[in-house]
């Protein structure tokens, strides 16, 4: 059977690659677009939408707790986990049909199914109903994203551990949930599961805890846990994992200083991400990956094969939505004529614990080891008027500032709605102002955003 030929293919559709395959097929180009069954992609699914659902509602949980606090009579009789489901669940529904119904209209051609490359540009499609078809395209772009890693320890596969997706599908509360991994995902869920009312033990390999931010940040947040009473475990090298996850588990430790042994009822597994690349058979089209299955790309997303790029976490760069989201733009901008790159572009992120933590730019701990003169400002939230009008005042605003130019390198804020004060930063930092100009600038009272007058009044 002769493959079917379209103008441009798009081998999985995460934010980037369904962006790219709805711009195109709107512009009238022949479009196809294969997909495994997630319609809108791992974040709208798994991910990004359904974790913040969750956190939303840990976050009701947390303040029907504080309502005295506020005046207000409640009486809080504790989460539902199958309401908290039946939320999430509602929330990526609609999701999924708003994706679907773009799909629709672009006039793009979507099929459901698993591609695996038989020649150069050229694949072939396992549909759901058990038919094959063949698919050739001018060019390719691989968004095949990531999933949840399972990692080689003695006795993990056998205790049948959660993970980041399975553990969203929880019908019941976990009595005393152990976490192996304290980055994004380890963090979120032990947060939400202790104000849930799961008792919550977080274990984290390396010795420091956020080890990516400075200290004095990490700290700020780790202190935060240790007052809602999460139990949070550094250094620590996993010996031996027994049970069965949802029954009984028991984890055994080495720390530096000793040998600790934990017996909960539930297991997450929170350690990374690996590429879906294996089944792709990527040498029969001349794409080469890396030693851990990342697709190899240059600075323009392009594969070791010619038209063939890979957008998204599946290229091994940032495993954000908003970076899969930058990669389309920058391919669709260069396949119109443009010379865009990813070279030094300014990549923000946010941890949505409560406060949330949002940073962009250097850390103070980098900014020294590149042997520049900074400057440092730091504010506590609790200084925030709106922070303390809104009963939140845990966290800490920081800023690195370069000392010859005034020029902000980094800032970093774990505050209520820290992802959107940080933003404010991020735009400042683009447009080249210095420090001074968020000192001087007159921003509306009371708002959180205001507390930026406050933190670079009090530079070095």
């Amino acid at each position: 059977m002769p493959a079917e030929q379209f103008e441009f293919a798009i081998v999985g559709g995460g934010k980037g690659g369904k962006s790219l395959a709805m711009k195109l097929a709107s512009a009238g180009r022949r479009v196809v677009m294969v997909e495994r069954g997630m319609i809108g992609g791992t974040c709208i699914n798994v991910a990004c939408i359904p974790t913040k659902t969750m956190v939303k509602s840990a976050k009701v949980a947390e303040l029907a707790q504080r309502a005295a606090e506020f005046g207000i009579r409640v009486t809080f009789d504790g989460a539902s986990p199958e309401g908290v489901r039946k939320r999430k669940r509602d929330v990526v529904a609609s999701m999924v049909a708003r994706n679907q119904a773009g799909f629709d209209r672009s006039g793009m051609t979507l099929l459901i199914g698993d591609a695996r490359f038989t020649g150069p540009k050229t694949f072939e499609v396992k549909l759901k109903d058990g038919a094959t078809r063949q698919i050739t395209a001018e060019k390719v772009f691989i968004n095949t994203g990531t999933r949840p890693s399972h990692p080689a320890m003695p006795g993990l596969a056998e205790v049948k551990p959660l993970d980041s997706e399975s553990v969203q599908e929880l019908d019941r509360l976990p009595e005393h949930l152990i976490i192996l991994g304290a980055g994004y995902i380890g963090c979120e869920f032990a947060q939400v599961f202790r104000r849930f009312g799961s008792r919550v033990t977080l274990i984290e390999r390396g010795a420091r805890f956020l080890p990516r931010e400075d200290a004095d940040i990490a700290n700020e947040l780790l202190g935060i846990f240790a007052h809602e009473g999460i139990e949070v475990v550094t250094g620590a090298t996993v010996g031996r994992i027994s049970g069965e996850s949802g029954k009984s588990v028991k984890v055994t430790i080495h720390t530096e200083s000793a040998e600790r042994t934990f017996v909960g009822s539930d297991l997450v597994v929170a350690i990374g991400r690996v590429p879906n690349t294996e089944e792709l058979n990527l040498a029969a089209t001349g794409v080469e990956t890396d030693s851990r299955g990342f697709v190899k790309v240059n600075a323009k997303l392009e594969t070791t094969a010619a038209n063939v790029w890979a957008l998204g976490d599946v290229n091994g760069g940032p495993q954000f939505t908003h970076a899969s989201f930058d990669d389309y733009r920058i391919v669709y901008a260069n396949l119109n004529g443009g010379n865009r790159t990813t070279t030094d572009r300014m990549m923000p992120y946010s941890l949505f614990t409560d406060p949330e933590l949002g940073r962009v730019g250097l850390t103070e701990e980098e900014a020294r080891k590149q042997g520049r003169g900074i400057k440092v400002a730091k504010l506590p939230v609790s200084a925030i008027p709106r922070a303390v009008t809104m009963g939140e005042t845990r966290g800490l605003l920081k800023a690195v500032i370069d000392a010859d130019t005034n020029k902000i390198l980094g800032v970093s804020v774990l505050a209520a709605e820290g992802g959107e004060i940080m933003a404010t930063v991020q735009i400042a930092m683009l447009g080249g102002l210095p420090y001074t100009a968020l000192r001087d600038v007159v921003l509306a009272h009371p708002t959180m955003v205001e507390g930026l007058n406050d933190l670079f009044a009090r530079v070095e």
